[in-house]
């Protein structure tokens, strides 16, 4: 059958238009390096499908919401991985197409992994990363139209034990730092837990960031436990916190896509209810 010339000109922009679609920006953490590790900053990642090894230069990928649809929220997002890698696509780009259509704007955190093989980092490591993401992001407010008191993380598997190395910490900068990024506060302005690893902090302050927390009964590694302690302390504290325990679903599902249960396909929107019902969603004043 002859092609129309319609046809024909669309085979020709495909291609163009596929190189049209704008390329996340990617922002180092520190400009020379990590700190004590900056000769390793140059060092190339390694990634394959759904992973990302080798981080010695912790970074931010950026992901804007549509034109016109930015509300001044920002969530900092640290896919899990066992601190072995980073499962960058499935919990990294795809929470920010469920996220930047919101009006949220995306920061998807690289960050240093204690767990891979010769890995020279700790915890202490990962933490100092966190910390630096949430300033970094207060720090360019204006470039990205946020509302710096409204800068959450989401945390999933060994991401959520990220977030809570920051989350029940003051945060508090260090008024005489060199780096004016360092001064400024590095705690979350809310959480949302996605069946976190690690564990559960001794006790919760009334002053904690709100919490939205969601696993499935059957998580083969136990972080349903975690989860329920977690709903527990913050319960005791009075500090606002949503919790959704999915009878099915086990570890790691993701953004629901690739489940059959649909309470698991849909928790994404149970987060953006959250969101909107805890005023994160509203716009900024002019």
């Amino acid at each position: 059958m002859q092609k129309r010339p319609g046809h024909l000109l669309l085979a020709l922009l495909l291609p163009v238009l596929a190189l049209a679609q704008p390329v996340p920006t990617v922002i180092p953490l520190w400009d020379q390096g990590a700190p004590g590790f900056e000769s390793r900053k140059d060092e190339p990642e390694q990634a394959q499908d759904w992973w990302v090894r080798n981080i010695h230069n912790p970074s931010l990928t950026v992901f804007l919401p549509p034109a016109g649809k930015a509300n001044g929220c920002a969530v900092i997002v640290a896919p899990g991985g066992g601190f072995r890698n980073v499962v960058f696509n499935p919990e990294g780009r795809d929470a920010a197409t469920h996220l930047t259509p919101l009006g949220v704007t995306v920061f998807v955190l690289k960050y240093r992994l204690p767990n891979e093989q010769n890995s020279p980092y700790t915890m202490d490591h990962v933490r100092q990363d966190a910390y630096r993401a949430l300033r970094l992001v207060r720090s360019r407010a204006a470039e990205f139209h946020l509302d710096p008191k409204r800068v959450g993380m989401l945390g999933f598997s060994a991401g959520g034990a990220v977030v809570m190395t920051v989350a029940f910490e003051r945060g508090d900068g260090a008024p005489q730092a060199t780096d004016p990024i360092d001064r400024l506060n590095g705690r979350p302005d809310f959480q949302m837990l996605v069946y976190p690893g690690g564990k559960a902090p001794a006790t919760i302050s009334t002053d904690a960031p709100p919490a939205f927390l969601i696993c499935a009964n059957d998580d083969e590694y136990g972080c349903d436990n975690v989860t329920m302690e977690l709903l527990q302390k913050f319960r005791a504290a009075k500090v606002p916190v949503e919790a959704h325990l999915l009878a099915r679903g086990k570890h790691a599902f993701n953004m629901g896509d690739r489940s059959t249960q649909l309470a698991v396909k849909h928790w994404p929107q149970r987060m953006a209810e959250w969101l909107e019902d805890s005023g994160y969603l509203a716009p900024t004043a002019k």
